[in-house]
């Protein structure tokens, strides 16, 4: 496999993030459209970099990134627009 990755602007790059399928939060460091093939025809993926608390790195889907707000909105505060 060759190593062929290419940089992807994001508007939530350096920017505190969450990935929706392991619930960890961190600071979205990078993303980058890269082949993650291990051979024969080539597969491009964007994988998106996130710096958690403990300073490592991570990758995951571009599609699992989501903003991390401080406060979590609660149920009842989405339903009806009032606060916690």
């Amino acid at each position: 496999m060759s190593e062929q990755y290419e940089y992807v602007p994001h508007q939530l790059l350096h920017h505190r993030v969450r990935d929706v399928a392991s619930g960890t939060e961190g600071v979205l460091m990078a993303v980058i459209n890269e082949n993650v093939s291990d051979g024969g025809a080539e597969y491009w993926m964007e994988l998106a970099y996130i710096r958690n608390a403990t300073g490592r790195e991570f990758t995951t889907a571009v599609a699992n990134v989501q903003p991390a707000y401080d406060q979590p909105q609660t149920a009842r505060c989405r339903r009806d627009g009032g606060s916690a």
